[in-house]
């Protein structure tokens, strides 16, 4: 794992060793000062501040850099249009280089359908990086499209299981069981559950049987 780095929430950064070690962001929210690195390609899946954090894209911004999410989401950024690619869920896509599809990433649960409703037409990301797949679900619950990524053979899934806005630890062990990925990654937990942390990895670890669970320690 030692091409992927968790910040903690749902912000994490790829190094594409097998293409010039380009740096991939996915949702960079409160990233340490220790961190250097500039972006090459910054993915956001949804335009919550925890997803969505300007001044942290300010931060690992360079002139290059190309910002992928969905419309509503460049909306808020003040950058230049060019260095904005627009997404939508379900599509295939080639950002200078570099294959990706969306997943949709949407609520079910009736109490948290407003955080994260279907129409918003909010993402996850699969990153062909590295010779792998690599699924970052976004906020989401376990959708009937998320059914399907076992087809995909995927390496890693990192999903979340924090409850209250995304899916709780049972529901994230349903999901990793069906998503059968070599290895699966919990994330946007940490925050939300606290003191019970630990409980939810083990929790999660002694429920998935079909991938191998792994906690990522915090970049600081």
């Amino acid at each position: 794992m030692e091409n992927i780095r968790w910040f903690g929430h749902a912000s994490f950064a790829i190094t594409d060793s097998l293409n010039g070690n380009r740096i991939y962001f996915i949702d960079p929210f409160e990233l340490p000062s220790s961190n250097s690195d500039k972006a090459d390609l910054i993915f956001v899946t949804h335009a919550h501040y925890d997803h969505l954090s300007g001044g942290d894209i300010n931060h690992i911004l360079k002139p290059q850099t190309s910002v992928i999410a969905t419309p509503d989401s460049l909306a808020t950024l003040k950058i230049p249009n060019e260095q904005k690619f627009e997404v939508a869920p379900n599509n295939s896509y080639d950002v200078k280089g570099t294959k990706f599809e969306t997943v949709p990433a949407y609520n079910l649960k009736p109490e948290r359908l407003n955080a994260h409703p279907k129409s918003n037409n909010w993402v996850g990301y699969i990153l062909f990086v590295n010779n792998q797949k690599i699924y970052h679900a976004g906020d989401t619950d376990f959708t009937p499209e998320m059914q399907n990524l076992a087809s995909k053979n995927l390496d890693i899934a990192i999903l979340p299981m924090g409850g209250k806005y995304t899916m709780e630890v049972d529901e994230a062990i349903e999901a990793a069981n069906t998503i059968k990925a070599k290895i699966t990654i919990p994330m946007h937990y940490r925050r939300l559950l606290g003191d019970k942390s630990k409980e939810a990895e083990e929790k999660l670890k002694q429920g998935v049987t079909n991938s191998k669970v792994v906690i990522l320690e915090e970049v600081s």
